[in-house]
């Protein structure tokens, strides 16, 4: 590999998240963190050189949105995806979290009802709770180690729904939605006057052989009616740059949601926001390719282990993502019991799998996107701790 993934790389003293996170969340600072979801591999040199380039030129005034990001943008998509956008459907969004709060304030009033499919990544239920809506959760079920839609409870929690949430593909069971799949989706929200907010922020991440269907490109159903929300950030390790994008194709639903973030000011970009995503739309091909690859690794490491030391924790094995969910309900422990396994006997900093919905329960989320040699102390421990509770 041109890239090397091996390297261990300190995040001491960087104000990381995920190291920082921990004495808030976990009331101590012994634990291995594979948490938060970002990597702990080095972020692409050619994003690094966009912001060194920048910082040549002493003054970090207020930053016009250049045409290359355009450009970028709507070449990324049509080379990986083979959807092709107009730049007239662009615009930029601080954040994908925010720019899901956005569309909620923008499209929807207190006490609207707004779906979301669980479990899922936590914001989906908070965020619309905190504006004051109402969440609708319709469960996903587990067959053939797959997770899919319940498709007669979607049906049936629909009715009276404002919007939904689809993550896409899915976090954290790593799911990638078939293009029938998404058809149906679409075909059921316009039925019931439900627009789709489409976050497709770990779209970079789909695992070979599966492909990636944008959901506005799946059907015309959805494309007019729906928001589509996604970034470099989560694929080229990049999410502390907070620069993301809106893309829509209808031509109503974009005017009313560029003016929400023209009017508030939501969508001017910081002096770093714009060319570290040309840079990576430009440049990252081979670093990710390279980088998905190592990340099938470490998840067939982790499979294995799991088969032969143990066989009482399974995995759902994801599509797309470097979040792995474990599945503990055979260990046969509540969710407290669970959380003081993981801390106490193999001294990890995990999500637990209640925080993503009731149906998490029994779950722990696991980020592999680190070194090999980082996974294989997790492991260890893992085993270690496995070992107390079978003596």
């Amino acid at each position: 590999m041109k890239y090397n993934f091996d390297e261990v790389i300190s995040r001491k003293d960087t104000d990381a998240l995920k190291i920082e996170g921990m004495d808030e969340n976990w009331g101590r600072h012994d634990l291995l963190p594979l948490w938060i979801a970002d990597m702990d591999f080095a972020t692409p040199p050619f994003i690094i050189d966009a912001i060194t380039d920048r910082c040549k030129n002493p003054v970090l005034g207020y930053t016009k949105r250049p045409q290359e990001w355009s450009d970028a943008i709507v070449n990324w998509q049509k080379n990986r995806f083979g959807w092709d956008i107009k730049e007239g459907w662009l615009n930029f969004v601080p954040g994908i979290v925010p720019g899901i709060a956005f569309a909620i304030q923008c499209f929807t009033k207190p006490g609207d009802k707004i779906l979301i499919t669980t479990p899922v990544y936590p914001p989906y239920l908070h965020v619309p709770r905190k504006n004051g809506r109402i969440v609708v959760e319709c469960n996903l079920k587990l067959k053939d180690d797959e997770i899919v839609i319940d498709w007669e409870d979607f049906e049936t929690v629909a009715k009276g729904c404002s919007m939904f949430l689809l993550c896409h593909p899915h976090n954290p069971g790593g799911r990638v939605w078939t293009k029938e799949e998404l058809c149906r989706i679409a075909e059921i929200c316009k039925r019931n006057n439900i627009l789709v907010v489409s976050d497709e922020i770990h779209a970079d991440l789909t695992l070979p052989p599966f492909h990636h269907i944008p959901y506005a490109m799946c059907c015309e159903e959805a494309k007019q009616n729906s928001i589509t929300l996604a970034s470099p950030s989560k694929a080229l390790n990049m999410a502390g740059m907070v620069s993301s994008y809106s893309v829509i194709p209808n031509d109503d639903i974009r005017t009313q949601f560029d003016a929400y973030l023209n009017n508030n000011e939501l969508n001017m970009g910081h002096a770093f926001a714009f060319r570290t995503v040309i840079a990576a739309y430009t440049h990252g091909t081979e670093w990710l390719d390279q980088c998905l690859a190592y990340i099938q690794g470490n998840i067939d490491y982790v499979e294995k282990r799991l088969r032969e030391n143990m066989p009482e924790i399974t995995m759902i094995r994801p599509q797309a993502s470097y979040l792995i969910f474990l599945d503990c309900k055979k260990l046969h422990m509540n969710n407290n019991q669970l959380h003081d396994f993981f801390v106490c006997k193999a001294h990890l900093a995990l999500n637990d799998g209640f925080t993503f919905g009731d149906n998490g329960s029994g779950y722990m989320r696991l980020n592999i996107a680190t070194p090999r040699c980082v996974l294989k102390r997790a492991i260890d421990q893992l085993a270690e701790g496995y070992k107390t509770i079978h003596n």
